[in-house]
């Protein structure tokens, strides 16, 4: 499903990872691990095609990708119903009653994406995964804001995800009880790479 051969990629025109070589297949989560600042984000952020690679290869169709980043992506001043509303006309997606079920957002409607909590922001943008029907995921630490019932609740979701066939990338510190391998990334960190501030690596 998604193949990535001898990647490097950069932040700032500076190499920080190189020779990153991974396969994921239908029904399988991979878990990147490293400290802040090792790159985690910049990999997963070329992977998904936001940027270019230095050298190597990902193969896998670009439409398959869905990709979850820090921010939620969500517009502030739509309520969440427009919010979802616009992203399954875009998908055409008819999951649109799933993806608030899922991710307990019925109650909230009619409100403004700028008057919920950091936590109901976070809820509403990752229920746009269940709009996309896109078979992988690519995912930022994507439980930062919720609580632990709803860290709980979102590893349930990725699990059904990975049980109908589709695969998961995640960057992640927490433990979401899902099956998966694990891939540190620190054994890649390129060469000449650990000239940078700890400012300059928190945006890695």
């Amino acid at each position: 499903m998604l193949r990535v051969t001898d990647l490097a990629v950069s932040r700032g025109g500076l190499t920080i990872l190189e020779g990153v070589s991974f396969a994921l297949e239908d029904g399988q989560a991979l878990i990147l691990r490293g400290d802040n600042g090792s790159g985690k984000t910049t990999l997963l952020r070329t992977i998904a095609g936001l940027q270019d690679p230095v050298a190597g290869q990902v193969d896998c169709d670009p439409d398959s990708i869905a990709y979850a980043a820090h921010l939620d992506g969500i517009k502030a001043n739509l309520t969440v119903a427009e919010n979802l509303g616009f992203w399954a006309d875009v998908f055409q997606s008819d999951n649109l009653d799933a993806a608030l079920e899922a991710f307990d957002l019925k109650g909230l409607l009619s409100r403004a994406a700028n008057t919920l909590s950091a936590g109901q922001k976070r809820r509403l943008g990752l229920a746009r995964l269940l709009l996309t029907d896109r078979p992988i995921w690519v995912l930022d630490e994507p439980t930062v804001s919720l609580d632990a019932f709803t860290v709980k609740t979102f590893g349930q979701i990725v699990q059904k995800h990975l049980d109908a066939g589709g695969a998961a990338l995640i960057a992640t510190h927490v433990d979401l009880g899902i099956e998966g391998e694990t891939l540190d990334v620190m054994p890649f960190k390129a060469k000449g790479g650990s000239g940078l501030s700890s400012f300059d690596e928190s945006f890695l």
